[in-house]
């Protein structure tokens, strides 16, 4: 059996800003979300999460970032993964505590090609963990109307100032606080408490900067699915428990699909 199995219902696509080239995975019809992969990869319960939201009645669109796509996930996968793009690769700036990555260029500009394809009120877009913070780095671009950050886990690194930064320039900050005012939107942030890739000084940031704005979910771990007996970490992948429709986790996934569809206008 192929990993790329879990993709059997996509069709690909390969998008080049001029900077960089990526395969894009692309399922649904009605207006576009685009789901930013964690690390390892396109890994099959960020699949299960990108169904969902095309069987609310949108087009979700997968960016292959890094990892093979479809591959389970295990530690010494998430390990390798962890070490070539936090180390090696130039595209993402995982130590920067005061600008985005240079990959995010990339997604606003396959945000501008889908949303013209696709229509509605404009793009949502959710990332997570290691790309968690690249929802919000995206709001420069006018498509997109409803960021998702699930697990925002960069900067990296320890002390006090590391912790409490949210790895977004200051322009990028002062667009979307001008935006969500303007256009009356607003973006939602996801988090296991106690998590130590998500400080409780960093959820404080957006908090502070953002305000009413910014929608604060956040879980007990008992809550999460423990996998190989690590603390929860992936609020909407790995950690949500599908075995308890009425538990945190899944009422988290039914109120960010909620939001993508009230946002991009889903029928």
């Amino acid at each position: 059996m192929s990993h790329l199995d879990v993709l059997k219902d996509y069709s690909s696509f390969s998008f080049d800003d001029g900077r960089y080239q990526r395969t894009v995975y692309r399922r649904g019809q009605g207006p576009a979300v685009i789901v930013i992969h964690e690390i390892p990869g396109i890994h099959p319960q960020v699949v299960r999460f990108a169904n969902r939201v095309a069987e609310a009645g949108m087009t979700v669109f997968l960016p292959h970032l890094f990892g093979d796509p479809g591959r389970p996930v295990t530690i010494p996968y998430v390990m390798q993964q962890m070490a070539i793009n936090v180390c090696i690769r130039r595209e993402f700036s995982a130590w920067a505590t005061d600008r985005s990555s240079p990959i995010v260029d990339w997604l606003r500009a396959l945000s501008r090609k889908v949303f013209a394809e696709c229509g509605g009120k404009g793009v949502g877009a959710v990332g997570m963990c290691f790309t968690g913070n690249f929802a919000l780095a995206m709001m420069t671009e006018p498509s997109v109307v409803a960021p998702v950050l699930s697990q925002p886990s960069l900067p990296l690194g320890i002390g006090a100032a590391r912790k409490a930064a949210i790895g977004c320039s200051a322009e990028e900050i002062a667009c979307a606080k001008r935006r969500f005012e303007q256009e009356d939107l607003s973006m939602i942030g996801l988090r296991f408490y106690g998590d130590p890739f998500i400080a409780d000084a960093r959820f404080d940031t957006y908090k502070n900067t953002f305000g009413d704005r910014f929608e604060a979910i956040e879980i007990d771990p008992k809550d999460g699915l423990r996998v190989q007996g690590a603390p929860p970490h992936s609020v909407l992948t790995v950690n949500l428990r599908d075995d308890d429709p009425e538990g945190p986790t899944k009422r988290a996934e039914r109120r960010v699909i909620e939001f993508f569809k009230q946002r991009v206008g889903a029928v």
